[in-house]
């Protein structure tokens, strides 16, 4: 059985984080400064990964590849399995021509395209994100902001980097609940830290999308928006993870969010309304499909009735646009909750030991993550497959072209399967070998000065894993070993490794191809990582600055314990 030790190089940890360093070097190299595309830039990084695990960290070759095996079955199920199911369902709406109505129905809230992005990737999203997480909200809410007219590269860019606030509290507060686990902390105690945290990423994301949008002139023709929907959201957060039940925080605040800016806009519209605007460069010339036929089986709307939902939507129209979520967030509500969530946890699947996979951890016990969990029935995406099937049913699309759109978004994601895959698998070789854990021990070494550099540690633990959950089992015990040796708080550092961890999440691989992919920029991810990257940077250092500011008497008040 395979025992990584964290300075296999010359005994020194300086030397070992800086080897360790390489595959995410590359990566992010190839991505952001030679613009390769992400599936070449997953498979090259993943060759220097095997060869640091196998060559520097003494990994044998055949366990490597196990790992990467595992990591590559994960990006399979159920990474892959929610972008495909989640696509599919919005192809839906596109086959029967309501992605069309969808657009006029949010227009009726507001057609400015800035409140658009705000009410779709930020309070949506957060939504989604604390029913489903797993990458669901970017899917599904990029498509939406395509859907009501949204230019491919900035839905993609909007959706990235609203998928951040709530992810610390996505899944029903399973990041919370993991890091718990690891830890040995209180699971409310720490929600509530965390919940002193984000919130202020929240206040300030919706100002950032505004200007992703529409640059300056957005900021000052909808910062009102922005800021009631933010503050809306930030504040029942608190309430939420601080006083109420925490793993209900983020579908609360979503709530509370949306809700406070559709009454803004009951009484007030931006001066200027912004919707059509120019293609970029490197983007698709269209900024949605059209709609087509769905085979004989639907409702198709032709050009006439396009045209005539331009002026006005009717409750029943409105009603059949959304249906595909509001069946989304009516069957994720189902199942995380109840009778049927407990069902669901006694019958999700099967554990399986991966096969011939033998690593230890430092205690010397075989590494949990080497059991794969093939939770079939309680997985996000056979919860949107189903979804998918009762939209059909709704629009009364026939199943062989039901069928055949969900093989279409196979086939057309192929490269999108292959770069979640290899990126996976490179996450899988980085944690086995025991490289992401000397990267971040190298970072704890730093003394009271770790109190800044403690969020950095979740940030790149979620860009390498895609996930605010590993991140959290990665390091979460080394935050709180760290808190002990610098006489800090073991709740502010463990907190802020999962606050820290949801900047990350905007510059993953596995998420970027995941926005890509559902915008019709395959192959483009280096462009959209380029338009991310200065924002996730940015919010990280404001982030890292609140926790600095936390370990001191300035703002030690916000501690909890």
């Amino acid at each position: 059985m395979f025992q990584p030790v964290p300075d296999p190089v010359a005994g020194s940890l300086a030397l070992s984080a800086l080897v360790a360093a390489l595959p995410l070097l590359t990566l992010f190299a190839l991505l952001g400064g030679l613009r390769w595309k992400a599936w070449q830039a997953g498979l090259a990084s993943l060759l220097v990964a095997l060869l640091v695990a196998v060559l520097a960290f003494g990994m044998p070759a055949s366990q490597s590849l196990l790992a990467a095996s595992e990591g590559a079955g994960f990006g399979l199920f159920p990474i892959i399995w929610i972008v495909l199911t989640a696509i599919w369902v919005f192809r839906l709406t596109e086959l029967t021509g309501y992605d069309l109505l969808l657009r006029r129905a949010f227009g009726s809230v507001s057609p400015d395209h800035r409140v658009q992005a705000i009410l779709i990737a930020f309070c949506f999203g957060a939504l989604l994100e604390a029913l489903a997480g797993f990458g669901t909200p970017v899917a599904v809410t990029a498509v939406m902001l395509i859907a009501v007219g949204l230019r491919p590269l900035k839905a993609a860019a909007v959706a990235l980097v609203a998928n951040t606030a709530p992810v610390a509290f996505g899944a029903i507060a399973v990041p919370i609940t993991t890091l718990a686990k690891i830890t040995g902390l209180d699971a409310a105690d720490l929600a509530s830290m965390a919940g002193r945290q984000t919130p202020v990423l929240a206040a300030i994301v919706p100002l950032v999308l505004v200007v992703m949008v529409d640059g300056r002139r957005g900021l000052r023709q909808a910062w009102l928006p922005a800021l009631v929907g933010g503050l809306g959201f930030a504040l029942t957060q608190y309430v939420t993870s601080n006083f109420l039940a925490y793993e209900i925080t983020d579908i609360l605040a979503a709530f509370v969010g949306a809700l406070a800016l559709v009454l803004l806009l009951r009484v007030w519209q931006p001066a200027q309304v912004l919707q059509d605007q120019a293609p970029e460069e490197g983007e698709p010339a269209a900024a949605g499909a059209s709609a087509a036929s769905a085979g004989g089986g639907g409702t198709t709307l032709t050009a006439t009735e396009a045209e005539s939902v331009t002026t006005a939507v009717s409750g029943r129209q409105a009603l059949l646009a959304f249906a595909p979520y509001l069946v989304v967030v009516l069957l994720f509500t189902a199942v995380s909750f109840g009778p049927l969530k407990t069902f669901l946890a006694d019958h999700s699947g099967w554990k399986l030991d991966w096969p011939g996979l033998q690593v230890a951890g430092s205690d010397g016990t075989p590494l949990a993550a080497a059991t794969f969990n093939l939770n079939v029935f309680s997985a996000a995406g056979t919860t949107l497959l189903v979804a998918g099937v009762v939209t059909a049913l709704v629009y009364r699309v026939r199943a062989a072209a039901a069928a055949r759109a969900l093989l279409d978004v196979v086939v057309q994601f192929r490269f999108t399967i292959l770069t979640v895959v290899s990126v996976l698998a490179l996450a899988y070789v980085m944690n086995f070998s025991g490289q992401t854990v000397t990267l971040g021990l190298a970072l704890a070494s730093t003394g009271g000065f770790f109190a800044f550099l403690s969020a950095v540690v979740g940030w790149i633990g979620v860009a390498v894993t895609g996930s605010d959950t590993s991140s959290n089992s990665l390091f979460g015990l080394l935050q709180v070993t760290a808190a002990e040796e610098t006489h800090l708080s073991p709740y502010l550092l463990a907190a802020a490794n999962t606050s820290g961890g949801v900047l990350g999440k905007m510059i993953s691989p596995q998420n970027l191809a995941i926005a890509a992919a559902v915008v019709g920029m395959e192959g483009r991810e280096s462009l959209l990582f380029r338009r991310v990257l200065g924002w996730s940077l940015l919010l990280l250092l404001l982030m890292c600055l609140l926790v600095l500011l936390q370990s001191t008497p300035v703002l030690g008040w916000m501690v909890v314990g």
